[in-house]
C-alpha cells in the first residue's frame, strides 16, 4: 500500500506555546504525530510537509494597514471587509497599494471562504517561528534516515495574498506562479492509496488545503483521505468556531474518513 502522510504547517509559531500564533493543543498534536511516524515509519511511502513563510510586510499583517488616526489594526481582533476598505476605515499604509487591496478584499468576498483576518506577525522567513516543531522534526529526520526525503512545500511569501491552502493562494496572483494551483502536489497525492492528514490549524490552513485537494482530486479519490483528529487543532474564537464544523461536515459527507494517531493502521 502506498501510504502518504500530509502535514500542514507544523511550525513553532503555531505549535509551540511561545509561538506568535500558538494554537491551543498543537504541541501535543505534533508529539502524537511524531510518535505515529516512528510507529509506522517502515510503512509510510512519502511525507509531504507544508511550511507557511511570510515577510514582515504582508497583506494579513498589521503593518500593511492603518486607520484615519494612523494606527495599525489589532491582530486577531480585526477582520477587514470590502466596505471597510472602500469607506477608508482601513487603508493600506502605502497608498500605492490601495487599488490592489480593494481588488483583493473583493476577491475574498467572491470566493466565499473568509474575509481578511489580520494575524500576528508569524512564520517570518528565516525566523525560529518558521521552523518545524522540534519533536516532529526529529521524527521526520528518523524517517529520512531510511534514505528518503520529506517533500517540503512552502507557501505565503507573496505579500499581496493570503495562502492558507498549500494548493493555491486565496486570491492567486497571475504574476506569481507560486500562488497558482500546485498541480505537482495534487498529482503526487493522487498516486497514494491512503493519505493521513495532520497539522495546523484545523479551521484555516488544514481545512483549506484539504478542500482544495478534494476539489482538484476527483470525488472518487476523496475516500483516500484520513483526518487524524488528535493531530490537528483549531484557532479559537467566536468568529472562527463554525469553520471547523463546516469543514468536517462537508468533507466527511464527501468521503473523508477520520481516525486518531494511536488507532490509525492498528
Amino acid at each position: 500500500m502506498d501510504l502518504r502522510l500530509f502535514i500542514i504547517d507544523p511550525q513553532n509559531d503555531f505549535c509551540d506555546k511561545r509561538g506568535a500564533l500558538s494554537v491551543p493543543g498543537a504541541d501535543e498534536d505534533m508529539k502524537r504525530t511524531a510518535a505515529m511516524i516512528r510507529r509506522l515509519k517502515n510503512k509510510i511511502s512519502d511525507i509531504h510537509v507544508t511550511l507557511d513563510v511570510h515577510h514582515y510586510v504582508d497583506i494579513a499583517h498589521p503593518i500593511f494597514w492603518v486607520n484615519s488616526d494612523g494606527n495599525h489594526p489589532a491582530p486577531l481582533a480585526t477582520i477587514i471587509s470590502v466596505k471597510d476598505v472602500e469607506d477608508g476605515k482601513w487603508r493600506p499604509y502605502n497608498p500605492n497599494f490601495r487599488d490592489r487591496a480593494v481588488s483583493y478584499v473583493k476577491a475574498l468576498e467572491a470566493n466565499n471562504r473568509y474575509a481578511l483576518v489580520v494575524w500576528p506577525y508569524h512564520c517570518l522567513i528565516g525566523s525560529w517561528g518558521a521552523g518545524v516543531f522540534p519533536e516532529l522534526h526529529e521524527a521526520l529526520l528518523e524517517w529520512e534516515k531510511q534514505f528518503r526525503m520529506v517533500d517540503y512545500v512552502t507557501k505565503g511569501s507573496n505579500i499581496y495574498t493570503e495562502h492558507y491552502s498549500a494548493v493555491q493562494a486565496d486570491a492567486p496572483d497571475p504574476g506569481d506562479p507560486t500562488t497558482m494551483l500546485n498541480t505537482r502536489l495534487i498529482q503526487a497525492l493522487e498516486e497514494a492509496d491512503m493519505i493521513a492528514l495532520a497539522g495546523e490549524a484545523l479551521n484555516f490552513c488544514l481545512a483549506n488545503t484539504v478542500k482544495d485537494v478534494a476539489d482538484n482530486f476527483g470525488e472518487e479519490n476523496i475516500k483516500k483521505l484520513v483526518l487524524l483528529k488528535d493531530a490537528s487543532s483549531p484557532v479559537p474564537g467566536k468568529d472562527f468556531e463554525a469553520f471547523t464544523d463546516n469543514f468536517l461536515a462537508e468533507m466527511t459527507a464527501r468521503g473523508m474518513r477520520t481516525s486518531t494517531t494511536a488507532e490509525f493502521l492498528t
